[in-house]
């Protein structure tokens, strides 16, 4: 199990960050998806999305994973606050997410389960939070910025260690975002084609950008 998850850390075919600003949270992904990084399935794909009213979840890895992943999260946290009465914290839901991803790899499977996941979300006090889980259900919260286990880490954190500055706010944290995604885009070959951002902050969740690429060619002269 280990080894897979180490030969697909890089061959997730996703590009995706995370930043924590002084007053809210930036997230944002690609559009492309990718049978094995090799060839093109979809070009419209949003990998940044709204679970709840409170929460923000992205993914790379398997995309049917992906997809149960984010089923589960949302009835799970719908039954805890029926259960309890409140809201569940943006901590509780990586949580929950991060025992689920445990289990789910620790079953004797022919496909193992391999998803990594970023979460972000206001909570009821008005915070914001950012969380990556890693495939194997390893939790960590996010004090600066993230690129979970996707393809185009390499080139998004580069990036980010450079370009971030602590403190920075919300509108200069989507403008980074998206240079990050672009980045990652312009040498991933499993990135691209356009780029969705959503930022969270104590008014709620916005999608505040939703970009498509257009290929254009031109006689070369």
């Amino acid at each position: 199990m280990d080894t897979d998850l180490k030969k697909n850390i890089l061959t997730t075919g996703t590009s995706l960050v995370g930043i924590v600003c002084r007053d809210g949270i930036v997230m944002a992904g690609d559009r492309k998806t990718t049978a094995g990084g090799q060839i093109v399935m979809n070009k419209n794909t949003q990998k940044v999305c709204p679970i709840n009213e409170y929460l923000v979840i992205s993914g790379t890895g398997t995309s049917s994973d992906i997809e149960v992943a984010k089923k589960l999260i949302r009835a799970q946290l719908k039954l805890k606050e029926l259960r309890d009465k409140k809201q569940s914290t943006v901590k509780e839901a990586a949580n929950l997410i991060a025992a689920s991803n445990y289990k789910n790899i620790r079953q004797p499977a022919m496909i193992p389960f391999m998803a990594g996941l970023m979460v972000g979300g206001l909570d009821k006090d008005g915070t914001t939070e950012l969380y990556s889980v890693e495939p194997a259900g390893s939790v960590m919260k996010v004090e600066d910025f993230d690129a979970n286990f996707s393809s185009g880490m390499p080139y998004i954190l580069g990036m980010l260690e450079r370009m971030y500055k602590p403190g920075i706010g919300v509108e200069e944290g989507i403008e980074l975002a998206i240079d990050a995604i672009k980045a990652s885009s312009e040498r991933d070959t499993a990135s691209g084609h356009g780029i969705d951002v959503f930022k969270i902050t104590k008014e709620g969740i916005e999608h505040i950008s939703k970009q498509k690429v257009e290929k254009v060619y031109k006689e070369h002269n």
